[in-house]
């Protein structure tokens, strides 16, 4: 939508992994290493993990760019919580073995037989299992066992895992200390910092064809990495929310406030309101405040309850705030609602406004 107002020949922040995009931070740099290193090796297992929308999956497709069909067979296997034996089946397929219908006894020989065909043509086979973190322990002893191919003194398959933070402890427990026995490099990428952060914008923008528009000031970095925690993906759900906010109001520099706005409306947007989660009443249902504030007398006996008229008081006054409090929060989620109503029209305004300029502009043209 706003790529032809900043003269983009591409969505520069889009959320799908894209190698083109590719940025190469400190830690970027350091997980491809390891992956080009791990191929260059051909046997046992890298182990690459990273926070939600770090970039692994763009590293990942970067390198299965990046090898030659004619010597190395490469699947990318992206794993749920399946049982070993599914787990193994998924691998078959991913390397075009017949895995319907026939024994496990029979996927594992057909794929030895394959792995075996494919290095006596001089070709290495490589596995990427991506969300590794989903793989119960069956499946990784599975995936084990299977590193135990070999041809001569050759190992006929290696395997990367590539998963979130939570694999890096569960590669800790008792029960994996064979696999670890087998990992040739481990590598964890972190969120980017503040510089790099600037970079990674700067470079996507490039990338997209970018020709000096927009332009952020060093507040608006800063903004970005702070709301984003220095993740890629988060970054770019931001600066795409910004773009379309600038396209819409007509402006290429954005500063603090821009951000702040934008940050804003994806954290009202991701909320889920209390009586969603805790099945209540919805926040209009004005029973309960009206109780609160109800005038009918309550025969209470404070004898009783052992509590003094003095702290009844004090209990009272307090039941008679929150319902206020209650009320003004009402009062301010309906004020929200309204200025972003108002603001989604004034968008809406501007783009037909824009519409009619385009669609007037040739009519005059040929009129003159």
């Amino acid at each position: 939508m706003y790529e032809a107002f900043y003269g983009l020949n591409s969505k520069p922040f889009q959320l799908n992994p894209d190698p083109s995009f590719y940025f190469g931070s400190k830690q970027h740099r350091r997980a491809k290493a390891y992956l080009e290193y791990g191929v260059q090796r051909n046997e046992g297992f890298i182990v690459i993990t990273g926070e939600v929308g770090a970039g692994k999956t763009t590293i990942v497709r970067g390198l299965l760019a990046s090898l030659d069909p004619d010597k190395v067979v490469a699947a990318n296997l992206v794993t749920t919580q399946l049982d070993a034996e599914d787990t193994l089946r998924l691998v078959g397929a991913a390397f075009g073995v017949r895995v319907k219908d026939v024994s496990k006894a029979d996927v594992l020989m057909a794929l030895e037989a394959y792995l075996v065909n494919q290095a006596s043509q001089g070709k290495r086979c490589l596995l990427i299992v991506d969300e590794a973190q989903n793989l119960t322990p069956r499946a990784v002893e599975e995936l084990r066992m299977l590193s135990n191919f070999q041809f001569g003194q050759q190992a006929l398959l290696q395997t990367f895992l590539v998963g979130q933070p939570e694999f890096r402890a569960i590669l800790q427990s008792p029960t994996m200390q064979q696999l670890r026995q087998r990992v040739t490099a481990t590598c964890h990428i972190g969120p980017l910092d503040l510089d790099e952060t600037r970079g990674y914008i700067e470079h996507r923008l490039k990338c997209a064809g970018s020709s000096g528009r927009p332009t952020f000031d060093a507040e608006a970095f800063e903004a970005i990495f702070n709301a984003s925690g220095g993740i890629p993906r988060r970054v770019n759900l931001i600066c795409d929310r910004l773009l379309l906010l600038g396209f819409l109001g007509n402006k290429d520099a954005f500063g603090l406030d821009d951000v702040n706005e934008v940050v804003s409306e994806i954290h009202d947007e991701a909320a889920v309101p209390a009586n969603k989660v805790l099945g209540e009443r919805p926040a209009w249902d004005d029973s309960g405040i009206q109780g609160l504030t109800a005038t009918e007398s309550v025969d209470i006996d404070l004898a009783k309850l052992q509590v003094t008229p003095g702290l009844a008081a004090a209990i009272s006054n307090q039941i008679d705030d929150l319902g206020i409090e209650q009320y003004d929060g009402r009062l301010r989620r309906l004020e929200r609602s309204v200025l972003r109503l108002e603001r989604i029209n004034l968008e809406i305004l501007v783009m037909l406004q824009k519409l009619v300029a385009a669609v007037k502009k040739p009519g005059q043209e040929s009129s003159q």
